[in-house]
């Protein structure tokens, strides 16, 4: 076990799956002999060499396209968006080529890339660096959508995607990569030293996708969110201290986990939902339709969410834009008195 960010687990899982699969290669924008904006691909071109790990152009559509053929022909391409919001001249590829293939090719062809993109903002990157689309995809059948939220769980469910037999979309909350934020932007960053969850493998192990994970049990609501508000909701519920709250880290949005869902909300019955993307058409509202249809009966007050708003994502103003402690308990606060 060594102690990671999520953007060395994300390094440590490209590194496992190459060394044991040679059809495993690495590609996009400046991943090679930079390593990834990021770094997340830091030292895997001169471990590998640049067939197997290398730059592309600017150019998304080309980008994926390139990587469905390769999927086609018996390779396992990861593709790296340097930012989600370059995903979109992407869209055509993915929606109606990779999504599509194993269907319309009747099992002949698959397309078994992994498209992983840091999403989300974090970095004061404006409307340009700073979106959170996975509610787009999420719609779209034959793809998958994971987001981790630890350094642990990054590492085993990108080795589970990397193995798919399906295109798997792997966004990485780039506001967590180095550390989780407590809450608002006036308590700085804390690292992922000594979190529990940074304690990683060194070698091999996956996490299934479509499987939740159980963040902190409780008994008086559950709240249903993914990558980075799950520290916020987690900081939010620690440092009031009076809501015994269930927290389900969703993990994978696509398949997703609506067995730990309806049991979480039949036990506690009451349920908030917690995202970082805009409200109207999110992926809340989809949690919010599953949960009212398989637990009505069970509920104690109406389903809040806890979203971004219905706006261009604000540069200077970054921190108002994101779900938050105020915003956070004065749903509780509602959810709770009802």
């Amino acid at each position: 076990m060594t102690s990671m960010t999520m953007i060395q687990a994300i390094n440590s899982a490209l590194d496992v799956m190459m060394t044991r699969d040679d059809t495993v290669t690495v590609m996009g924008e400046d991943v090679g002999f930079f390593g990834g904006v990021f770094r997340a691909t830091a030292g895997l071109q001169a471990k590998y060499g640049t067939a197997r790990v290398f730059d592309t152009p600017i150019s998304e559509c080309g980008i994926i396209g390139v990587a469905i053929g390769m999927g086609a022909y018996g390779l396992r391409p990861v593709p790296e968006i340097q930012f989600a919001d370059y995903i979109y001249p992407a869209l055509d590829q993915l929606v109606s080529e990779a999504a599509r293939l194993r269907y319309r090719s009747a099992g002949e062809f698959t397309a078994p890339i992994t498209v992983r993109s840091p999403f989300g903002g974090g970095i004061f990157g404006g409307q340009t660096h700073s979106q959170s689309p996975e509610g787009i995809f999420t719609h779209c059948s034959g793809m998958k959508i994971i987001i981790p939220s630890t350094p642990y769980d990054a590492k085993g469910l990108l080795i589970a995607a990397i193995e798919d037999n399906d295109p798997v979309l792997f966004f990485e909350p780039k506001r967590i990569y180095n550390g989780p934020f407590h809450g608002d932007y006036n308590r700085p960053a804390v690292g992922w030293a000594g979190h529990p969850d940074a304690e990683v493998p060194d070698g091999y192990y996956r996490i299934d996708l479509g499987t939740a994970r159980v963040v902190r049990e409780g008994a008086d609501l559950t709240i249903l969110t993914y990558g980075t508000m799950v520290h916020v909701v987690g900081a939010t519920i620690a440092d009031m201290g009076t809501i015994d709250a269930e927290i389900i880290d969703l993990r994978s949005l696509i398949p997703l986990d609506i067995a730990a869902i309806e049991a979480s909300v039949k036990k506690t019955g009451r349920c908030m939902i917690v995202h970082e993307a805009t409200r109207t058409s999110g992926f809340g509202a989809e949690l919010a339709a599953l949960v009212q249809e398989r637990c009505f009966g069970h509920l104690e007050a109406p389903i809040l969410r806890v979203t971004g708003f219905d706006t261009p994502y604000p540069h200077s103003l970054e921190w108002a834009y994101f779900p938050g402690p105020v915003r956070i308990r004065e749903a509780l606060a509602q959810i709770m008195k009802d």
